[in-house]
């Protein structure tokens, strides 16, 4: 695959930059040491490019390519360890970093994939799994139930991201403002979703039927 060019790089970066510090602000939860502080900054940041880059077969993952990636994170880890104290609430500055992060990783995963030769609903797919997995990674290792497992209006935004940005450059549309409208689709929805407090219906069990013995 061609090396990405300088927007995609500086949109990669800042990706990076707000996963590490979703994934430290967890770390922060749970007091952990700065070493722990940079390997779920790590995690959170690469998880999901990892398991993409897997799937197309580009090996090295991104960030064993490029110390680059590895330097952000960690620097975003270390920031946070000493600042983490001065947010109000932890929690709520997480859910704000992720869905920032979840608007930026699924359209650049899309658009990945689409460089790759991914077909448009598989670029949507791996667009998904970009903005995702980092955090269900974090939160596993965290001992957190996944946002992706919650109630919440999370992997839907992604998906809603990457096929708005997939369905403009299929029908020819610049990759830049492709790019910009996939992002604010899906960043719109996971916003309006922690504002408000919305969530996807969830299951309600029905007691079970009763069948008559059969002799």
């Amino acid at each position: 695959m061609l090396a990405l060019d300088a927007l995609l790089r500086w949109l990669d970066i800042a990706g990076i930059a707000v996963f590490a510090a979703s994934g430290a602000l967890v770390a922060s939860r749970k007091r952990m040491d700065a070493v722990g502080f940079v390997l779920i900054a790590a995690v959170t940041g690469f998880g999901g490019g990892t398991v993409r880059d897997l799937l197309l077969g580009r090996t090295p993952p991104f960030w064993l390519r490029d110390p680059t990636w590895l330097a952000v994170a960690s620097s975003v880890a270390i920031l946070v360890f000493f600042t983490a104290h001065r947010v109000e609430s932890r929690f709520k500055a997480l859910l704000w970093a992720d869905a920032v992060g979840l608007a930026l990783y699924a359209v650049l995963g899309a658009e990945i994939a689409l460089l790759a030769g991914a077909r448009p609903w598989a670029a949507v797919l791996l667009g998904v799994v970009t903005a995702t997995f980092g955090g269900v990674a974090r939160d596993v290792i965290c001992n957190e139930v996944p946002l992706l497992l919650r109630k919440e209006i999370y992997a839907l935004a992604a998906l809603a991201g990457a096929a708005a940005f997939v369905a403009l450059r299929v029908n020819g549309t610049w990759r830049d403002p492709a790019l910009l409208a996939g992002m604010a689709v899906a960043f719109a929805i996971r916003a309006v979703a922690i504002a408000r407090g919305w969530s996807l219906p969830a299951y309600k069990p029905r007691p079970g039927r009763d069948y008559p013995d059969r002799e």
